[in-house]
């Protein structure tokens, strides 16, 4: 074998190796939130792209769901070109969509009958390879979809973005199966920001990391997307005794 070539062989398996213990997410890029909290603990600091990512409601209701899918849809506006949205159910809100940065203008819904089309369309979207974000609702996230649709998403370079969507509460369980999911997160509904005077602040999420691969896991309040996608940090508390709550689903 020559000097060249044993080079090259050696820097392939330096890359392979390198992406295995999680340096693979700095070189696929990432899409930082801006928050240093945040993004301090993510490896490549933000949430890398060229990989698939999970949400859930942090219970089994709607208004955690929809913070969920708010927290998706917040992402996807963050991102560059088209963002195919794939589903059963076409009971979105597109006021709140707009209001988590995500124009309608900018999403192509995919509807289909059933839950095993919803990941065969999120598959071909990100084949594609010209979407900013391909996000998909479903209740269940088998490893070998969730592995089909990682490597799909690393071959592609884009962002794929999973909404676990439950219809009655043993659903939820499946939630903690193991998938391929680079981060999954839970997020959970929190009285809104305190205002100086009488009304309704900004909406608060408890945000869950509860896995992301070659990092940490954690957890933090902070303030839902504002029309931009992004999130920010809360310089307090609130009393906790009431908050104001749109769900994202209408019906």
């Amino acid at each position: 074998m020559s000097a060249v070539l044993r080079e090259q062989v050696l820097s392939d398996l330096r890359d392979r190796i390198s992406f295995i213990e999680g340096e693979g997410v700095k070189k696929a890029g990432c899409l930082p939130f801006g928050l240093a909290d945040i993004d301090g603990i993510l490896p490549g600091g933000g949430l890398a792209h060229g990989a698939l990512h999970e949400f859930a409601g942090g219970g089994s209701g709607t208004i955690d769901g929809a913070a969920a899918a708010l927290f998706a849809a917040g992402i996807a506006a963050r991102t560059k070109g088209p963002v195919v949205w794939c589903m059963t159910r076409p009971d979105l809100f597109f006021p709140a969509l707009a209001q988590a940065g995500l124009h309608p203008k900018r999403v192509i819904f995919v509807e289909s009958d059933r839950e095993e089309d919803v990941a065969a369309n999120m598959e071909e979207a990100l084949s594609y390879g010209g979407c900013g974000a391909v996000i998909g609702e479903m209740v269940r996230l088998p490893m070998v979809t969730s592995r089909r649709l990682q490597l799909v998403a690393e071959r592609t370079g884009t962002i794929a973005l999973a909404v676990r969507r439950w219809r009655r509460q043993t659903e939820a369980n499946d939630f903690g199966q193991p998938t391929a999911s680079v981060t999954r997160w839970r997020v959970s509904v929190m009285p809104s920001e305190a205002l100086p005077v009488p009304g309704i602040g900004r909406p608060r999420w408890f945000l869950e990391l509860m896995r992301s691969r070659a990092g940490e896991c954690a957890e933090f309040i902070v303030g839902a997307c504002d029309d931009q996608g992004r999130l920010h940090i809360p310089a307090g508390s609130v009393d906790g005794s009431t908050t104001s709550r749109r769900s994202l689903y209408s019906g």
